[in-house]
């Protein structure tokens, strides 16, 4: 779906589910001033059109023992190995995000750790041993924030 298929109350409701993806329809509704069966048919499409990809329950890595992030670039000793490191990556249950980038770097990874013990762990019997000629890791101190794509903003005209 293209954004000129999104118009400003599909940028209302995915606004406000942005928020709350739990909020129920008839909530949306009254705060978009229409039925709930508009704003069900709205989602319905919206999802088929692939714009909502899903929904996700946000849980404090911290709260659950996971206490260290870490950022890791990897350069392949064979690039066109890709698929295949990306397969084995996608086994680490640690590795929460995968990138496939420009620049310095082959891959790009989001490590979710216990510990820095528990990422040097990783990185040694894990990351580098799927063949990498390199890897360079950044530990990130805290979070700043973490927002959702902006939406279309539209005249009020």
């Amino acid at each position: 779906m293209n954004r000129s298929i999104i118009d400003e109350l599909d940028s209302k409701i995915l606004g406000i589910l942005t928020e709350n993806a739990r909020k129920p329809f008839l909530e949306i509704a009254r705060e978009c001033g229409v039925s709930g069966a508009a704003v069900h048919q709205r989602i319905q499409r919206l999802c088929s059109a692939g714009v909502i990809e899903g929904y996700n329950c946000k849980i404090s890595p911290e709260s659950i023992g996971y206490e260290t992030c870490a950022y890791v670039g990897i350069n392949l000793k064979n690039p066109s190995d890709y698929n295949d490191v990306v397969e084995k990556l996608k086994q680490i249950q640690e590795v929460v995000e995968c990138h496939f980038t420009t620049g310095q770097f082959d891959v790009y990874i989001k490590i979710m750790a216990r510990n820095n013990d528990h990422l040097l762990h990783l990185l040694q019997n894990e990351i580098q041993a799927l063949d990498t000629s390199r890897t360079e890791t950044l530990i990130s101190f805290k979070e700043v924030f973490n927002r959702p794509v902006p939406l279309p903003e539209y005249d009020k005209d």
